[in-house]
């Protein structure tokens, strides 16, 4: 809890400072400059992106349009695994009417102050109305088990008891080439289509509103 707590202290975004086009692998940094491995080992500068609202208050996220220069277009498709080793696909957008795609790195401490509540969310609603996907940018299906048991470890302990995808670049083409910062979540329909795209980290109440407002849309 005290990991937590300190985390809640960050702003809300986190920059990707690299995109790996050969493996599409997706890497970074947040918080103070400074020099961090990040669990597979590679070095990256560190660098924190916080949004303020007109009172001057962190966290606040940015919405933009459908397209919102993501580089999303509408009928995503995709073939990937999850934490456990299932294979997922864009067939799950059908088992929805409204899901959210919340891409997360292990770094970031504004991803990961937020996925408590986002776990609460996932269970708040049926999951013929609702469901919540993670994908975790910074490790890859092909990554050493060292570092996809850590991003597992994380989620465990946040509490985020819904799918997490691991990126390859199936995954990269059709939903993370335009983004540069996490967290960043897209609201998809049944057919496969971004209606809302969200850059940086709200609050359960946040949230809530703007999925309600796309439910009822």
């Amino acid at each position: 809890m005290k990991l937590l707590m300190k985390m809640k202290k960050s702003g809300s975004v986190c920059l990707l400072v690299s995109l790996l086009s050969a493996t599409m692998a997706v890497s970074g940094g947040c918080g103070r400059t400074e020099e961090k491995e990040n669990v597979q080992g590679a070095g990256t500068e560190e660098t924190e992106e916080t949004a303020a609202d007109e009172n001057g208050q962190t966290g606040q996220a940015e919405s933009e349009d459908a397209d919102g220069g993501s580089g999303q277009s509408a009928g995503i498709t995709f073939e990937a695994r999850d934490l456990e080793g299932n294979t997922v696909t864009e067939t799950v957008f059908a088992e929805s009417e409204l899901t959210m795609v919340n891409v997360w790195a292990t770094y970031c401490n504004p991803c990961l102050s937020e996925m408590p509540e986002l776990g609460e969310l996932a269970g708040e609603y049926s999951s013929d109305e609702f469901q919540i996907i993670g994908i975790v940018s910074d490790v890859q299906e092909e990554s050493e088990a060292e570092a996809v048991e850590y991003a597992a470890m994380l989620v465990e302990q946040t509490g985020a008891a819904y799918p997490h995808l691991l990126l390859n670049e199936s995954l990269f083409r059709s939903m993370l080439s335009g983004v540069s910062a996490v967290p960043t979540t897209f609201f998809v329909n049944e057919k496969g289509e971004v209606l809302d795209t969200v850059v940086g980290a709200m609050d359960k109440d946040s949230w809530k509103e703007k999925i309600d407002g796309l439910l009822k849309e």
